[in-house]
């Protein structure tokens, strides 16, 4: 029977198709989208979506009918997953991250290893960048069972793109279920500011802020500069080593924007987290509720839940025999558990 989605519903974003996408292969159950991005300024499938359709359909041998820049519905029929050596290119800046992480989970159950070559934007807004995956959301998929390996060759920026990234997938097995009631102890913490044809003194900028408002030393203060034939761009990241859990927290330098702003909306995310108990902020959250629950089960708290969590949640209810519950504790602290039905 085809699973039928509103492309409308809830935060009613690309997340609704790549959750879908991911999910039909995993299960082998066909699925049809309408209203694909609704509630966006450009609606339908844009470059990076339309290239995680054609990364999964090729990984999958899937009937598909919709696949088309501007398309606002989409049928997908998936086959069997084969793992191989597949590269796909978005052709803009578009998020090589997001579509590793549409086809990612149905290679993790593949018959054989993947290698997978991604180019595109590896660092840009809205999207998790390379290095978010590589320190916050894969070692807690490693924790499940997950053998899967991280490279960037390349930075993309946006909106040039250009960028390049490698992931070796290794099928182990069954995920197993992962409870992170708490982050535990600090155990490291960091700032690094990345550019890339752009003057120093952005990036001296906005380390400056992180040092001040966050009592950072120096040595937690850390000044990339690469390749400039890699840029422009620029690339704030904070990133808070727990005993649990890793977290990044990330500001992208933009034109007419001052460097000072930048990173203090970085700040203002770190000491959001900081200020609280939880376990992962809303964006880890939202990453965590998929491989859960293909694990069967999991738990953690978060700082918040968001829009885009629950959209996600109601998507994998539908794909899957899973409760998935969040509670607001009184600390303000909310608690999300993953169950079997």
């Amino acid at each position: 029977m085809t699973i039928e989605l509103d492309g409308a519903q809830g935060e009613g974003g690309g997340q609704i198709l790549r959750t879908a996408l991911s999910l039909a292969m995993c299960t082998g159950q066909p699925m049809r989208i309408t209203h694909i991005r609704a509630k966006r300024q450009n609606p339908g499938l844009m470059r990076q979506h339309l290239t995680a359709v054609q990364a999964a359909t090729q990984i999958c041998g899937a009937e598909i009918d919709g696949d088309f820049v501007g398309s606002r519905q989409l049928s997908f029929k998936p086959g069997t997953v084969r793992g191989g050596h597949y590269a796909f290119s978005i052709g803009t800046a578009g998020s090589c991250t997001l579509v590793l992480q549409t086809i990612l989970p149905a290679l993790l159950f593949a018959g054989q290893e993947s290698h997978i070559e991604l180019s595109g934007g590896t660092h840009n807004p809205m999207s998790p960048p390379f290095h978010f995956l590589q320190r916050a959301f894969l070692p807690l998929l490693r924790r499940m069972g997950a053998d899967v390996e991280l490279s960037l060759e390349r930075y993309g920026f946006y909106p040039a793109g250009g960028g390049k990234l490698h992931a070796q997938i290794t099928p182990a097995g069954p995920l197993s279920p992962l409870h992170l009631p708490e982050r535990g102890e600090r155990l490291q913490a960091y700032a690094e500011c990345v550019f890339s044809a752009l003057p120093m003194k952005i990036a001296e900028r906005e380390l400056a802020v992180v040092k001040q408002r966050l009592g950072w030393s120096e040595p937690q203060l850390l000044l990339r500069e690469i390749d400039r034939r890699q840029g422009p761009g620029n690339v704030l990241l904070v990133t808070l080593e727990h005993e649990q859990v890793s977290e990044v927290f990330v500001g992208f330098g933009e034109k007419g924007v001052a460097a000072e702003s930048v990173a203090t909306k970085v700040v203002k995310a770190v000491r959001g987290y900081l200020a609280g108990n939880a376990a992962v902020g809303p964006f880890l959250a939202d990453q965590l509720l998929l491989p859960m629950a293909l694990a069967g089960g999991g738990s953690f708290t978060t700082t918040d839940w968001s829009l885009h969590a629950a959209t996600n949640a109601e998507v994998i209810q539908r794909f899957l025999s899973v409760s998935i519950r969040h509670e607001k504790r009184a600390d303000g602290v909310v608690q999300v558990i993953v169950s079997p039905m």
